[in-house]
């Protein structure tokens, strides 16, 4: 008899089954690659994130951002601002599209994002912080989640930060173990992670430096967090969530997920944005192959579906 699978932890009543997750990464956490990853056991869906305003005033420009296949769930959509009543609004109509849950993305660093007091930005207003989750778990009829960084670095304020949104009715704190100025030159500090986890009594997600899937158990092991969340290092290899790296990956897993990931962006996006946007993920997808200049510029200046598919052949006749 097969024995169901014990949740790996709960976002409030939601069980979640598997301790790795695809980042939420905009221009590459949209519903074609999501999904796949997903299938291969990433545990949540998260959703590019979205500004709140847009989701008000110009739904039809971000809607696209929340589409989403039911196999994908539990599915997160990931909202932002810098303003309490725009996002408690924007919550309110997103509701209905049914996601798990709502989470506020409290971690983005990009300048224009943080400097404008969303994203990271938010998290130097620990009161605005508290009214927001405060309303948001009064309000809405689904769970609220967060996902946050270390801070700034004249500002490393996650702990309180984590001990306002869960008395304020988070379900889930996802924690990034950089600053606002902490970028890829500086390690992740996986420390703080363990830290939020020490004081809190909701499931902590560790983000930062999770490169191979010994990385996973790590940060688990080190934090004592209860899943992990993979971004860069999950670009051009969904297989992480399988439990295999990019080198234990073969030629023709490569090609099978080129071919489903294009298909995919196809359907999505119609056939010249989709081929347009699937450019970066090739990058990604040849980096670890052994193939020529000459190669990778054909590869990335192709126009169709069929023209891809062909310069896959032949590499792979190259390799035999």
């Amino acid at each position: 008899m097969t024995q169901t699978p014990s949740p790996n932890f709960y976002v409030d009543k939601i069980p979640i089954y598997g301790d790795a997750i695809l980042a939420p990464m905009m221009g590459f956490s949209d519903l074609p690659y999501r999904s796949l990853c997903r299938e291969l056991g990433s545990a949540i869906s998260y959703t590019e994130f979205a500004r709140a305003e847009g989701l008000i005033h110009n739904m039809h420009r971000v809607s696209e951002k929340l589409e989403y296949r039911e196999d994908e769930r539990p599915i997160a959509f990931q909202i932002y601002s810098n303003d309490v009543d725009y996002i408690v609004k924007a919550a309110l109509n997103i509701q209905a599209l049914k996601p798990d849950f709502i989470d506020i993305n409290m971690g983005c660093p990009t300048k224009s994002v943080a400097n404008s007091g969303a994203g990271v930005g938010m998290m130097r207003t620990p009161i605005k912080v508290a009214r927001l989750f405060k309303r948001l778990s009064k309000e809405l009829d689904v769970p609220i989640t967060a996902k946050i960084r270390m801070g700034w670095d004249d500002c490393q304020n996650y702990k309180l930060i984590s001990r306002i949104v869960e008395e304020n009715g988070a379900s889930l704190i996802a924690i990034h173990g950089r600053t606002r100025e902490g970028g890829r030159e500086r390690d992740a500090n996986w420390d703080v992670i363990g830290e939020v986890k020490e004081i809190v009594d909701i499931p902590v997600i560790g983000n930062g430096d999770v490169k191979t899937v010994a990385d996973i158990a790590k940060m688990k092991n080190h934090t004592n967090c209860d899943g992990v969340m993979i971004g860069r290092a999950a670009i051009g290899n969904p297989w992480i969530f399988s439990g295999k790296d990019r080198d234990e990956v073969t030629f023709e897993e490569v090609r099978d997920m080129m071919t489903k990931h294009l298909e995919r962006n196809l359907k999505f996006y119609g056939e010249a944005l989709g081929i347009n946007l699937f450019r970066k993920h090739v990058v990604q997808y040849i980096a670890p192959l052994h193939t020529t200049r000459r190669y990778r510029r054909d590869l990335l200046t192709r126009e169709t579906k069929e023209e891809f598919l062909d310069l896959l052949d032949e590499l792979e006749k190259a390799r035999i």
